[in-house]
């Protein structure tokens, strides 16, 4: 596993320089289009039945064509701010963490920047997958600790209905659309960020990527009609990989902020698929009560499940203030990132 030092560590200068950080503000944006596992019936060889009991998925969200990735993101963060009290203007960074962006380039922070009227912030997206939203509140978090920052805006935001083969069953029945933000800035000693872990490993690259759209295969009509701009997952491999690296990933994070399983008041896994979720949890000792789970009702989100889960979980009074919370995701990469939170300002 890929080594990196926990949040205390930050130093700035020839003296140590370290703030608590914490989430100060949620919010988040779903389509109202629903898909249902229903509709699905209708378009590929599956069943309610059969997605449900391989998946836990219900149902997801569909962003309207006429929409992209920054407008669910601009929504989430614009809700994010006013939960936390923060106005435009004081806002330093936006981070978005997305594998689907309105376009290559500018990133979609950018047109969030603009859009928000954050006039003064900096603007940048991460590209981790799954974890992406993970690997943003480490990096903001490290801003905000060293002084670099006061405030920073994290979000995760995916339109994975636009890299999703409707004829491939297998794929089909798994993601959804959303986006989820958090507002991060110095918190009461003890609470905040405790510890962070984010790990790689390149040789799995194969087991879950889009194919054409970049360098190496430029859209052309060949990639089309090969439909490589749609991803592509093996989904047996993928599995053992999530249910090994979501434990290992979490204890050591919980290692590094001196805690143990037995510690953790609420775990915020990525909503990929319940039975990784379960097996999880399982492994850590973790009772279902303390599992937010959202995926029955929107999918795999990618980057924004975390957010998405936390806010709903923070906004339905689970999470309180003091409460122990975990979150790990796995992805494409392959990535993966696990941090834990002492809930409170």
């Amino acid at each position: 596993m890929l080594k990196s030092e926990p949040v205390s560590s930050v130093e700035s200068g020839p003296e140590q320089r370290v703030r608590p950080v914490g989430i100060v503000g949620l919010g988040s944006y779903l389509p109202e289009q629903v898909l249902t596992n229903q509709d699905l019936e209708k378009m590929v060889e599956t069943s309610d039945e059969w997605i449900r009991t391989r998946t836990g998925i219900r149902e997801r969200r569909i962003l309207p064509p006429d929409l992209a990735t920054s407008d669910m993101a601009l929504e989430a963060g614009r809700r994010a701010l006013a939960d936390a009290g923060v106005t435009p203007d004081q806002v330093d960074c936006i981070i978005v963490a997305t594998v689907t962006p309105d376009t290559p380039f500018p990133s979609a922070a950018c047109r969030v920047q603009d859009r928000l009227g954050c006039k003064r912030a900096a603007a940048f997206d991460i590209n981790a997958a799954c974890p992406g939203f993970l690997y943003a509140v480490t990096v903001g978090s490290q801003m905000v600790a060293s002084g670099l920052y006061e405030t920073v805006l994290v979000i995760g935001a995916e339109t994975l209905s636009r890299v999703t083969d409707y004829q491939d069953r297998n794929t089909c029945v798994l993601f959804g659309d959303g986006a989820g933000a958090a507002v991060l800035r110095p918190v009461g000693k003890g609470r905040g960020l405790l510890s962070s872990v984010l790990g790689s490993d390149g040789s799995g690259a194969d087991l879950l990527y889009q194919a054409a759209g970049g360098s190496r295969l430029p859209a052309s009509a060949e990639t089309l009609a090969k439909r490589q701009h749609y991803l592509y997952m093996n989904g047996s491999e993928v599995f053992k990989f999530a249910v090994r690296i979501m434990e290992e990933a979490s204890l050591e994070a919980l290692a590094r902020a001196n805690l143990t399983a037995e510690d953790v008041d609420f775990f915020v896994p990525h909503q990929a698929n319940i039975r990784i979720i379960d097996s999880a949890r399982r492994r850590l000792g973790v009772d279902m009560d303390r599992v937010v789970v959202t995926l029955d009702l929107l999918g795999n989100t990618s980057s924004s499940s975390i957010p998405l889960a936390l806010d709903q979980a923070v906004r339905a009074g689970r999470i309180k203030d003091g409460d122990v919370v975990v979150a790990v995701a796995f992805g494409a990469g392959l990535t993966w990132a696990a941090c834990v939170l002492r809930w409170g300002r």
